[in-house]
């Protein structure tokens, strides 16, 4: 299998892990703060991870060469996820996820100037694509839904903390030397995650109670942490060197369809056909994105 192919199927499968987090976190919604929660995230899969890099003499020596780089890496990061929180205090989930199908076009034009690489005109369609359909599963196909879209302050500080997911993409290729070993930059990234949360948890006086989460809700919270965080932050690095940011943001777009199908299997929640229009349209602008050439 080529390293290409490979990294397709790898990203695939973190974008179908990601896609099972928003079923997840609603499981966890309102019991603690989610910037303590996220901040639990990191710490679990900063845990799980620190005894296979601090007992091998090879990742300890690489932790002072990677360590700066990973905390550039962990605060675009840790941004998103704090403005998409703070961003939710006064806008609506729905509107997010209709703004959030921006991150692949603004993972290109930044790829313009870091990159240097160039956006045939044809793909802006392509994007435009991606964007109609993902929304079109949002809204349920409803016009109405649609119509009723309007900015507030939580979307124009969601837009800010989109910015800072597609800076993370094009951080995690820019920033990796040959010399990296990929487990010691995810390790210290979920690490300089760690630090940048606990900075946002002071700084926004929010209190930690962990000794919320209960038994019955450690499954999920297990999940977020190793499946959710650890897994799919190696996958996408991993990813992101061999295919570019561009092709790898592009898997946005299948986000509806993977929690879709998750839903559908595991819920056994059906989606109508406006629904099905809207994941076949994002389905195939990802094809297109996926066949450009980097």
């Amino acid at each position: 299998m080529s390293k290409e192919l490979n990294s397709h199927l790898i990203i695939l499968f973190a974008t179908f892990l990601v896609a099972g987090s928003f079923i997840v976190s609603q499981k966890l919604s309102g019991i603690i703060d989610p910037i303590s929660i996220t901040l639990l995230r990191f710490v679990i899969a900063s845990v799980i991870l620190a005894p296979i890099v601090l007992l091998n003499k090879e990742f300890r020596r690489l932790i002072t060469f990677t360590f700066k780089r990973a905390m550039i890496i962990s605060f675009f990061y840790s941004l998103y996820f704090i403005g998409l929180f703070k961003s939710l205090e006064y806008t609506t989930a729905l509107n997010t996820g209709t703004l959030f199908t921006l991150v692949p076009l603004l993972t290109a034009i930044f790829s313009i100037f870091v990159f240097k690489q160039k956006i045939p005109s044809k793909q802006y369609l392509v994007y435009f694509l991606g964007i109609l359909g993902t929304c079109i599963v949002v809204f349920k196909g409803s016009l109405q839904m649609f119509l009723s879209l309007a900015l507030n302050q939580g979307d124009i500080l969601f837009i800010a903390s989109i910015v800072c997911m597609a800076l993370y993409s094009v951080c995690a290729k820019y920033f990796h030397k040959e010399d990296d070993k990929l487990v010691v930059l995810v390790f210290l990234t979920l690490v300089g995650g760690s630090i940048w949360m606990s900075i946002a948890l002071i700084a926004f006086d929010i209190p930690l109670e962990w000794n919320k989460i209960n038994s019955s809700q450690f499954l999920s919270m297990a999940y977020l942490s190793i499946a959710a965080t650890l897994v799919t932050s190696y996958l996408y690095q991993k990813g992101t060197i061999h295919l570019g940011p561009k092709k790898v943001m592009s898997y946005v777009y299948l986000n509806p369809a993977a929690i879709a199908l998750l839903l559908l299997v595991f819920e056994f929640k059906f989606i109508n056909i406006w629904m099905i229009v809207g994941i076949l349209i994002s389905s195939f602008a990802t094809f297109v994105l996926l066949r450009s050439r980097s």
